[in-house]
């Protein structure tokens, strides 16, 4: 079965990113996209959903914390401000805003909120009422991927629906200790079977990073309510789906193709170049 249903964590603090994302929440930053109109500047968040919707999505829970009502507001279709740009001959800004509002009025949208930061696992737990008992995608807020035709959301969907408990996006990276690790064996049709995991490892058992791009069976959050704190003393997403590994769950991994481009927002170094690389690419191509 293909999930219907995504659930975007946005609640993070972004303490590397102070003190812009003090009152301004670091997945509201703008990143550079194709608009109706040519180039475009949207927030990271904004493009994120969109490419979701597109895809085929229509039902978004956005895990938010404290100070994060400007997300709401931004998903909220305010329908005179699009007026007040076609009366001062703005047609096509009001175009591009109008897409948006379509989407957004095209989708079941809910807020849960996220009162602390315990970790990527606790915001997805926080989704229990909207997930219920099937399937569905986990993204997280700050992550933008430029891909032809969506085509890793694709490669996802389908390794999913070869009886898959969890499907994991992997990225080959020189220093993944930042990250979750994976360990796979190779399959076919470049699907990875993924035989363990291990969050921010000192010593990486492979360079295979988990990007923040997921699609579970409703058994993730069973796992996550008995789930103690593990590093960081958060509750990680990684242990969960460690143990889905050990109770012989099927996990698999699709790895990012090399024209695909990822956008990590974390650092003000790592945002610089990714508010290039999006200028680059959305100027260069008419995909993204």
């Amino acid at each position: 079965m293909i999930p219907e249903k995504v659930v975007i964590t946005a609640a993070g603090l972004g303490t590397r990113l102070l003190p812009i994302s003090k009152e301004l929440p670091k997945e509201m930053l703008p990143i550079f996209v194709r608009g109706t109109n040519g180039l475009a500047l949207k927030p990271l968040l904004q493009a994120l959903f969109e490419q979701l919707h597109i895809f085929g999505f229509r039902e978004f829970c956005f895990v938010v914390g404290r100070g994060k009502r400007s997300i709401e507001d931004h998903f909220t279709p305010d329908r005179g401000f699009v007026k007040d740009l076609n009366d001062m001959g703005k047609a096509s800004l009001a175009r591009d805003l109008e897409s948006f509002y379509s989407m957004i009025e095209k989708s079941r949208i809910m807020f849960v909120n996220q009162p602390e930061p315990k970790g990527f696992g606790h915001a997805v737990l926080m989704a229990k009422a909207f997930v219920g008992d099937g399937p569905f995608m986990v993204c997280a807020g700050d992550t933008y991927i430029f891909s032809r035709e969506d085509g890793f959301l694709r490669r996802m969907a389908e390794a999913f629906s070869r009886d898959a408990a969890a499907v994991l996006l992997l990225e080959e990276v020189q220093d993944p200790r930042q990250y979750g690790v994976a360990v796979t064996e190779h399959v076919r049709n470049d699907e990875l079977d993924v035989v363990k995991v291990v969050e921010k490892p000192e010593k990486p058992p492979s360079k295979l990073a988990i990007m923040p791009f997921y699609i579970f069976t409703s058994k993730i959050i069973e796992i996550l309510e008995d789930l103690k704190p593990g590093v960081g003393g958060e509750i990680q997403l990684t242990d969960a789906i460690q143990r889905l590994i050990e109770s012989g769950q099927r996990v698999v991994g699709v790895t990012l193709k090399d024209d695909e481009l990822r956008l990590d927002i974390g650092t003000p170094e790592n945002y610089w170049e990714s508010l290039k690389a999006s200028h680059e690419h959305s100027w260069g191509t008419k995909n993204g």
